[in-house]
């Protein structure tokens, strides 16, 4: 049986290499690394400049992540930006929302890492906490702290104990999106994951699986892609 092949969405930033100075479409080589050793293929989805081509990108993978990275422009669910919000990445917000639209509407089985989460949220119609402490380690460096599952769902499937996890966020879910169903909490009550129940795969977590050594979620989405 071939192995499933699951996009991963992308950074677009400017970038210096060698003599270049340009724009590039960015992704850290954990989250593929941890594609391989869940036992899929990794392909990058940089943002595209038509958001409707998501759909034919998407009808030709196996399985989606949604990877982590800026916050989520409040617009996109109705708020002010607070002073703590980042600078918007609007080719993203649009291109990842259309990858989520397109992967509900398809079936095809979704994971959402951090910014992932909040998207997968944002795009369900739910809203998010703008700003809030103890979820990192500092600037530019991951924090950790423990995950309790909720019984029955599809988390505690995966996983079933309560866990230590690689964590780089100060946003998360608030008003949680229609249809999902918080599947984790840290010890401060921040959902850290939430899925939607039904027929497909759907599942997105608020810390970084790509920079710890637990696969057990990411094989959980190869499983289902292999199943298609």
């Amino acid at each position: 049986m071939s192995k499933p092949l699951i996009g991963i969405s992308t950074y677009l930033e400017p970038a210096r290499w060698g003599v270049w100075d340009l724009p590039a479409a960015l992704l850290p080589a954990a989250y593929p690394r941890l594609v391989r050793a869940a036992g899929g293929l990794a392909a990058m989805l940089p943002p595209d400049d038509d958001p409707a081509a998501a759909a034919e990108v998407v009808a030709r993978l196996d399985g989606l992540i949604v990877a982590g990275g800026a916050d989520v422009e409040p617009v996109r669910y109705g708020a002010e930006p607070s002073p703590r919000t980042g600078p918007p990445a609007r080719e993203r917000d649009a291109w990842e929302l259309a990858l989520i639209d397109a992967a509900l509407a398809a079936g095809t089985p979704l994971l959402g890492i951090c910014r992932g989460l909040q998207l997968l949220n944002v795009a369900l119609g739910g809203t998010l906490v703008q700003h809030l402490e103890g979820h990192t380690g500092g600037p530019g460096v991951f924090g950790a702290h423990t995950v309790k599952p909720v019984p029955g769902t599809l988390y505690a499937s995966l996983v079933p104990e309560a866990s230590d996890v690689p964590t780089y966020h100060h946003q998360c879910v608030d008003r949680i999106g229609s249809g999902l169903v918080a599947s984790a909490h840290a010890a401060d009550g921040t959902v850290e994951a939430a899925e939607l129940p039904g027929p497909g795969w759907v599942l997105a977590v608020q810390w970084h699986p790509e920079m710890g050594t637990d696969t057990r979620v990411t094989e959980g989405l190869v499983r289902a892609a292999s199943t298609r």
